[in-house]
């Protein structure tokens, strides 16, 4: 895999489909269905889907791609592979909250060595460099060269003063209670996998998942997470998160910055 030429598509795509996202968005209908697991998806969902799964074939037509919205790539057996999800946190989309993001991911032998996020109605852009080390871009974002990025790293984290952060849409009472096994002096809530990027600029030391969720929810965040220099371990007995899974389904998981003392569940 060239390192240089994935940086550059992935950030171009993101980028692509954050503004057919938004151009959805603000319109009236979001044409919001239910796929046959229940969840939601919209024209944005798979306008974007279009956009990346396009461009990511044409450049790299020779690696895998698991996408979530086409179904027949999740029949896929794969260690290497890129994985989407074209509009993570479609329950905020639709509710107009803002904290949704378009997820890329190069997974390599099982781990997501590169990635981006993108939070386009945050203006948020964060994503991992050619060498594998972790920026947010902030000002204008344009498709050509990019503008300013500054380095983000995970904190030092204080264990008896921590700083959470949770999901909006999937809190419950069993991560509650394993929040309580902490020293907490804040608590943050954000969707999609803007939590990953939050542990990754210093904003939180600890993310617990204790849900279901799928390896397209979290390979992006996941990737710009360890190029900050932060983990992402199994719930059950803190091992390494891997992909590459049987329909690529997540175990319970935390993400956190090194020097979290964790607790067990």
């Amino acid at each position: 895999m060239d390192h240089d030429t994935l940086a550059q598509v992935m950030r171009r795509l993101a980028l692509d489909a954050g503004e057919a996202i938004m151009e959805i968005y603000r319109s009236d209908d979001l044409d919001v269905r239910a796929k046959l697991d229940e969840s939601p998806v919209t024209a944005a969902d798979e306008a974007a889907d279009v956009l990346i799964s396009a461009g990511l074939r044409a450049a790299f037509p020779d690696v895998p791609l698991v996408t979530e919205e086409q179904s027949a790539s999740h029949a896929q057996d794969v260690d290497t592979f890129l994985i989407v999800d074209p509009l993570d946190g479609t329950k905020e989309f639709v509710q107009r909250r803002g904290d949704f993001t378009v997820n890329i991911a190069y997974v390599e032998n099982g781990r997501p060595i590169r990635g981006i996020v993108y939070a386009p109605a945050k203006g948020r852009l964060f994503y991992t460099l050619a060498d594998g080390t972790s920026v947010e871009e902030t000002g204008e974002f344009s498709r050509g060269q990019p503008g300013d990025t500054a380095p983000i790293r995970v904190s030092e984290p204080d264990n008896a003063a921590l700083m959470v952060v949770a999901s909006k849409s999937h809190r419950d009472a069993a991560t509650d209670a394993y929040i309580g096994k902490y020293d907490v002096r804040d608590m943050k809530s954000a969707g999609s996998s803007l939590k990953f990027c939050l542990v990754a600029t210093g904003e939180a030391d600890l993310y617990p998942r204790l849900g279901r969720t799928m390896e397209w929810d979290t390979a992006a965040g996941h990737a710009v997470l360890a190029g900050a220099g932060g983990h992402v371990v199994r719930f059950d007995d803190h091992g390494e998160l891997r992909y590459g899974k049987a329909g690529f389904e997540n175990p319970f998981f935390i993400a956190h910055a090194p020097g979290v003392n964790l607790r067990q569940g």
